[in-house]
């Protein structure tokens, strides 16, 4: 399947990188295709047309705002389209393509190393070869995952926003080290590693957090007192806040 990216910014590069293999991509005058086909092979269209009309899957990966202009300007050249931009939804892609077979996927970061998650959610006429075509692709970056599309948004709300909150979680972490002593470098790969195992852990055992609190929770234990000071911290009616903030606060993440 030839594939071609209009939109070359932060997410297609992750998109890109995670294929690895030459990328046929345009963007908007950035110079950030150029920088993307220098990295990993591949051309810059001459136009989103010239993009269309080479290709057998047009990705969106451009503004949101520039959604009804791009469409207009491939006027029926894609074969099918796949969408990553954040709160459009399938009804507005829809009708942007009205004769396009339309998909809406909402990737994370991580696919740059293939350890993504990407929902996805179908168009009304997509037939199940092309499906099936577009999900194995997309599965080479990662985990996807089926959404019905009234809950996408919020899946986004985890695992779209979800790699900058575990990055301000390990930096955090680094912070209250090194105020104790300890060296930047070390407690950066002590907690970047001990959240990679963690992760690898509740995948193990079915996403049991309970569980593997537990195990290493001991009653009054350091670990305990802990967790305490993070609830009277307000953990929890944080990343509420913050789920709130990125459904009610506007389509850009």
């Amino acid at each position: 399947m030839r594939v071609g990216l209009i939109g070359s910014g932060n997410m297609a590069r992750a998109i890109a990188r995670g294929w690895g293999e030459p990328v046929l991509c345009t963007d908007s005058g950035s110079g950030r295709a150029e920088a993307l086909v220098d990295e990993l092979g591949g051309d810059v269209a001459d136009s989103n047309v010239a993009l269309a009309e080479e290709t057998d899957l047009v990705v969106l990966c451009h503004k949101p705002a520039q959604l009804e202009a791009v469409a207009a300007e491939l006027a029926g050249r894609a074969k099918a389209v796949a969408s990553v931009l954040g709160a459009v939804p399938l009804s507005a892609l829809q009708a942007a393509y009205p004769d396009t077979p339309v998909f809406r996927l909402m990737p994370n970061t991580p696919v740059e190393v293939r350890r993504g998650i990407v929902c996805m959610a179908v168009g009304t006429n997509v037939d199940r070869d092309l499906e099936h075509r577009v999900e194995a692709l997309f599965a080479r970056l990662g985990q996807v995952v089926r959404i019905d599309e009234k809950l996408l948004d919020v899946a986004t709300g985890i695992m779209g926003v979800g790699p900058a909150y575990v990055a301000l979680l390990v930096e955090a972490q680094v912070d209250a080290a090194v105020r104790r002593g300890l060296p930047a470098a070390r407690a950066a790969e002590l907690a970047g590693e001990t959240l990679a195992g963690t992760a690898a852990l509740l995948a193990a055992r079915d996403y049991d957090t309970l569980g593997v609190r537990r195990e290493v929770t001991s009653p009054g234990g350091s670990t305990a007192r802990g967790l305490a000071a993070l609830e009277e911290g307000g953990l929890r009616a944080a990343f509420a806040a913050a789920l709130d903030a990125v459904l009610d606060g506007g389509g850009r993440r």
